[in-house]
């Protein structure tokens, strides 16, 4: 990996101006953290060098001044909205994160249910998390959103939600994924806190988009294709470009929000302490990438991994048209193509000469491996024993695997398990190698390789199975595949 970004520096001066921020306030300061606050990956792909945890990390710093309030919309809840990344729902990934909060030895407060408007769901959930002696609040819709300030700072806006207690200066508030109600539940808790004669403050810490790099850099480019489904969009900060005549770059919820958070500061200190969206973060990251040319090629290869996501998404009919055009569009502004992939143009040149599904894998020294789909294995499970035979120095035609170890395996699925696909998937691949690395020296060898395949990247002209894909992302391996169930060998080479 060529890194871009200088984790050190980073983790000192966000940390040290965070602290700043909240000596700023009196009482209290909540702080509305964007993102993950850790196994923040699309951070690490697009500015590599980023540690997953870093945000986390600065966190620990305060913890005995911290507690954490962990959001969730009841829109989420009611469509099981899944993390991608980890593959599990956000309901789910609430008790995962309140689970590792405390772990951390970190305080958490409670959980907030938003843009709750009656849903059955929404209910249950509560009900559940109340069984499991968990703290839950709900937070209603609010209709005309954000833009009806008058009905926001009311008693019929914020007044009618709920108010959360809490005992300490910093109000950590977070969530499984964007879109969650994370600054509203701030809003409304400052609203709440005036009420009752407490003088606290707001902040956020969000990565994306980096306000100090230009409207049109790939990192911030990668960050619309990000969130291509929530309809985000990047956008020079107008308040921030009047109060200061600087060029500033925020998003648009940030930006439609800002006279809502006017107006509760008006009435909380009788003038607002933030003339811009942008003044309200405390986003350092801009200045800690030390290259930015591999930044930019990082964020780049991040907008076509997310293009080749969205077009299986809408195959699955987990994706709107609408987020697969604006992804393309993206691309466009980045002057980019799938052929800027490497994998991909691999890929698709084995597959034009065979006529069967392939797949190619980048190893970390740019070395480029290519494999097709067999009677025994399926592409990816026969690219991931080339690349391990390569990256050992087993002779290509060396065979890790007996033809007679396989046929049972097959039968088992087959006709025993009534599956329709003989060929071995990754995991049982890895798991049969495994298996021989007991006797077989060469396979012992291969086996030590696998932690060599983090951040290789793979590309498939067919979608892989679910445990193909969960395969390659616990190794740490990027994938894309084509929108593409089966290659038909008659439609090849037109």
């Amino acid at each position: 990996m060529q890194y871009g970004f200088d984790n050190s520096k980073y983790l000192k001066i966000q940390s040290e101006h965070i602290k700043q921020r909240i000596a700023r306030f009196g009482d209290k300061l909540y702080m509305e953290f964007g993102g993950k606050l850790f196994d923040d990956f699309h951070a690490s792909r697009v500015l590599p060098g980023f540690e997953p945890d870093s945000k986390l990390k600065m966190l620990m710093q305060m913890k005995d001044d911290a507690e954490i309030i962990i959001v969730i919309s009841a829109v989420d809840i009611e469509k099981n909205k899944v993390r991608s990344d980890l593959g599990i729902t956000y309901d789910v990934d609430v008790l995962r994160l309140r689970d590792e909060f405390l772990a951390r030895g970190l305080a958490v407060n409670s959980v907030v249910i938003t843009h709750f408007n009656g849903q059955a769901s929404a209910e249950a959930y509560r009900k559940r998390l109340e069984a499991m002696d968990i703290k839950v609040y709900y937070h209603h819709t609010i209709e005309g959103y954000p833009h009806n300030v008058a009905l926001i700072d009311s008693e019929e806006g914020f007044g009618k939600n709920d108010y959360v207690e809490t005992t300490r200066p910093l109000v950590v508030v977070t969530a499984p994924g964007p879109g969650s109600g994370k600054m509203a539940v701030c809003l409304s808790q400052l609203y709440q806190e005036n009420k009752r004669g407490i003088k606290a403050g707001y902040a956020k810490f969000e990565t994306f988009p980096i306000w100090n790099l230009p409207l049109t850099h790939p990192v911030n480019l990668a960050y619309e294709a990000a969130t291509a489904d929530l309809e985000d969009l990047n956008m020079i900060d107008p308040f921030h470009l009047d109060a200061y005549g600087e060029t500033a770059v925020n998003y648009n919820r940030d930006i439609e929000i800002f006279p809502v958070m006017n107006a509760l500061f008006d009435d909380i200190y009788g003038d607002t302490p933030y003339k811009s969206p942008t003044d309200m973060g405390v986003n350092m990251a801009g200045f800690c990438i030390s290259d930015d040319e591999a930044c930019r090629e990082a964020s780049k290869q991040e907008i076509i991994r997310r293009y080749y996501a969205a077009l299986c998404n809408f195959a699955d009919g987990k994706a709107t048209e609408a987020e697969v055009n604006k992804i393309a569009l993206l691309m466009k502004r980045a002057k980019i193509s799938t052929a800027d992939r490497k994998t991909t143009v691999a890929a698709k040149e084995r597959l034009e000469k065979s006529g069967v599904a392939t797949a190619a894998i980048e190893l970390g020294d740019g070395t480029i491996l290519t494999a097709e789909t067999s009677p025994l294995l399926g592409p990816s499970a026969a690219l991931i024993l080339n690349a391990l035979k390569h990256l050992a120095g087993i002779a290509h035609n060396v065979k890790l695997i007996p033809q007679q170890m396989i046929a049972p395996i097959q039968t088992t699925k087959v006709t025993y398990l009534h599956g329709h696909n003989p060929r071995l998937h990754t995991d049982e691949v890895l798991v049969a190698i495994s298996m021989m690395s007991l006797i077989d020296e060469n396979c012992k060898l291969a086996l030590e390789q696998l932690p060599n395949l983090a951040g290789a990247q793979v590309h498939s002209t067919v979608m892989l199975s679910e445990v193909d894909r969960k395969t390659f992302s616990k190794l740490g391996v990027g994938l894309t595949c084509d929108p593409v169930r089966k290659i038909k060998k008659k439609l090849i080479g037109g």
